[in-house]
């Protein structure tokens, strides 16, 4: 899942302590900890659980996508859960740069996730 931030968020907005979430979902307390603080993934029946209960889609808990009703199609999904945008040696072959400066591994990834935003936003022009 990479980001349980996202759970954390939702449910702050929401107003619920981590004990009220876990029982509206059926998990325990510990378990919604985990998920919160990326130890460990939920399973899939979890997972849809928690984003029809937020009302967002499992791509956006799942931080495929920043728009929280949008669903990635089939042949995106499988590409940006194959792509490891953390893999150091990645980043250091392609050295990516702005205004002369090297981005850092963090500049990096949200420079990448900007890039997929706007391809989504606008397929036709992706080629």
């Amino acid at each position: 899942m990479k980001d349980g931030n996202r759970i954390a968020q939702l449910r702050s907005a929401r107003g619920l302590t981590q004990g009220e979430l876990a029982e509206k979902v059926g998990v325990t307390r510990a378990s919604l900890s985990h998920y919160e603080n990326n130890r460990r993934e939920p399973d899939w029946d979890t997972l849809l659980k928690l984003a029809d209960f937020f009302s967002v889609s499992a791509d956006y808990l799942m931080n495929r996508t920043n728009e929280p009703h949008r669903t990635l199609d089939p042949d995106v999904r499988e590409f940006v859960d194959n792509l490891e945008l953390s893999d150091e040696t990645l980043l250091e072959k392609f050295q990516l740069t702005v205004d002369g400066r090297r981005l850092t591994p963090e500049e990096a990834r949200r420079f990448i996730a900007f890039v997929r935003a706007e391809r989504e936003m606008n397929p036709k022009e992706v080629k």
